[in-house]
């Protein structure tokens, strides 16, 4: 199904296409607010309208919660930006912060920061009101009627959760209907369903939203899954499946504990196993936000992390690659291109001769039958000794085996790097390009940024522009002491691709030098 065949109309829950009936599911991103519960996750201000901007203006969620009210004057200062950048654009009836059930405060702390719509944390099992509140159901619920009465008055809109629902469903269920009949009667926008210890099977998720949505078909549901067991994004699935009408979802999966039902994921699974439903999501903008919130975040993604994660669209077996040459016998749905990204051929002990190939005509070389067979067994030696073989290393390893059939056109002579306090560190460097030598000197914001500002003066007397470093990645080993060996990693963007190059010294300034004349000599 394609966009195409959607007619889209007024109504949030339902769309219609041409003879066929397309729900509309709602997805609210928390990042900025459960996300932010990741151990030692702390986005500032300005890192939080950032993430906020990309998320409503490229991927187009529908709704975005960015804040508890009441933490800190720093969290207020982040609403209050996002807020007012959200009213001069349009998006403040999208932007939502978590209240609590506390008379009048968190009320007057949405409308200093100027927020609109509350989501008020309620309790959603006997267990929770009872230990942890000390009341009975009719007062809690007199008690939230109150201030669901006063955020009316004041012009806020309001959606509750229903904190430890699934507990609730699995051992108090007289009391979870209870409070449904009562918020029923309220002027309540939506009920949040949230798995809040992330304790449900997709079985027990079904049964659950299924019973609720038949008992209260008037009443909007977003369903909210925790990860620890690994099952937010299966239980995502059975949730819609059951008639939820909303989920809740973070970049990165991020959130307490092991985090939420993934953006990504959900996104992917939806998309293509529900032909029936329909979100507002933009596929291709999930991997820009995905790398956005990890640097912001410090929280790095595993590379085997689905759609997202460095490797999952990276082919490592030999006989994939064959596959995929001869009549793309190892594609799925699940395509790279669709996140804005490329498939890619690893290289390693496990690379056959088709995932080399892959790599060379890249690259722009050919080799003959016998060279190729050379260098694939190479690289198998390699692997074997668990070094890591890239793709900007191969026309090293190709340089090494055939006699310097590719040799090196640019190389840098020599450097002097001075680092002193209270000024600007400086280097001075000689290099020859395509037989010419150049000498400059320049200044930085550090011995490497100097070292590349002379650089550019080199490249500047060529007439050329160097790729942009994109990002910058040091490594040692575990245990490593001061003379351990570094391997810097540095991605650039030359000509809108992308590509890594390595370097290995004991000194992280040298091992970045020594990557970037890799790069040198691959533009």
């Amino acid at each position: 199904m394609t966009s195409q065949d959607i007619t889209v109309t007024s109504s949030p829950l339902l769309r219609k296409g041409t003879g066929k009936e397309v729900r509309y599911i709602e997805i609210m991103d928390t990042t900025l607010r459960d996300g932010e519960q990741t151990s030692g996750v702390s986005f500032s201000a300005s890192e939080k309208l950032t993430i906020a901007q990309l998320l409503l203006t490229e991927v187009k969620v529908d709704r975005i919660e960015i804040a508890s009210a009441r933490v800190s004057e720093g969290e207020f200062d982040a609403v209050k930006k996002i807020t007012g950048w959200a009213k001069a654009n349009n998006y403040l009836h999208k932007i939502e912060v978590l209240t609590f059930v506390d008379g009048d405060t968190s009320i007057e702390w949405m409308q200093k920061a100027g927020a609109k719509v509350m989501n008020l944390l309620t309790k959603g099992s006997l267990n929770h009101l009872t230990h942890q509140l000390k009341k009975k159901p009719e007062e809690h619920f007199a008690d939230i009627a109150a201030v669901i009465a006063l955020a009316k008055k004041k012009g806020i809109e309001t959606n509750v959760y229903l904190e430890d629902w699934s507990n609730g469903m699995r051992h108090s269920k007289d009391y979870v209907f209870q409070y449904l009949d009562f918020i029923a009667t309220q002027p309540v926008k939506r009920v949040m369903l949230p798995d809040t210890l992330g304790i449900l099977i997709p079985s027990e998720v079904y049964e659950f939203v299924s019973e609720i949505t038949v008992r209260y078909p008037e009443i909007h549901f977003d369903f909210h899954g925790h990860n620890d067991y690994d099952l937010g994004t299966a239980n995502i699935l059975e949730a819609i499946r059951a008639g939820a009408h909303g989920l809740h979802l973070t970049v990165n999966g991020m959130g307490e504990r092991a985090g939420n039902a993934p953006l990504a994921s959900a996104i992917a699974v939806l998309h293509d196993f529900m032909p029936d439903i329909k979100t507002s999501v933009v596929e291709k903008s999930l991997y820009t936000v995905s790398k956005l919130v990890e640097t912001f975040s410090g929280f790095r993604i595993p590379a085997n992390k689905p759609v997202v994660g460095e490797n999952v669209f990276t082919q490592t077996a030999g006989i994939h690659a064959d596959g995929d040459k001869k009549n793309k016998l190892y594609f799925s749905d699940l395509m790279p291109e669709r996140f804005g990204r490329q498939r890619k051929y690893a290289l390693g002990k496990t690379s056959g001769k088709a995932n080399i190939e892959n790599n060379l005509q890249q690259l722009g070389i050919q080799l003959s039958d016998a060279d190729l067979k050379k260098v694939t067994q190479r690289i198998i030696e390699l692997g074997d000794r668990k070094e890591v073989v890239t793709q900007a290393d191969l026309p090293y390893i190709i340089s090494d085996i055939l006699d310097n059939a590719i040799q090196d056109k640019v190389s840098i002579d020599n450097y002097v790097l001075t680092h002193s306090k209270s000024m600007h560190p400086s280097a001075t460097v000689r290099v020859t390009v395509h037989g010419d030598s150049y000498e400059e000197h320049a200044q930085g914001d550090g011995q490497y940024d100097a070292f590349m500002n002379a650089l550019k003066k080199v490249y500047k007397q060529r007439k050329q522009e160097l790729p942009v470093l994109t990002d910058y990645m040091v490594r040692i080993p575990p245990g490593g002491k001061s003379d351990a060996l570094c391997e810097t990693v540095i991605t650039w963007k030359h000509n809108n691709k992308e590509f890594k190059t390595r370097g290995l010294d004991s000194d992280q300034t040298v091992s970045a030098i020594k990557a970037t004349q890799k790069m040198l000599n691959m533009v």
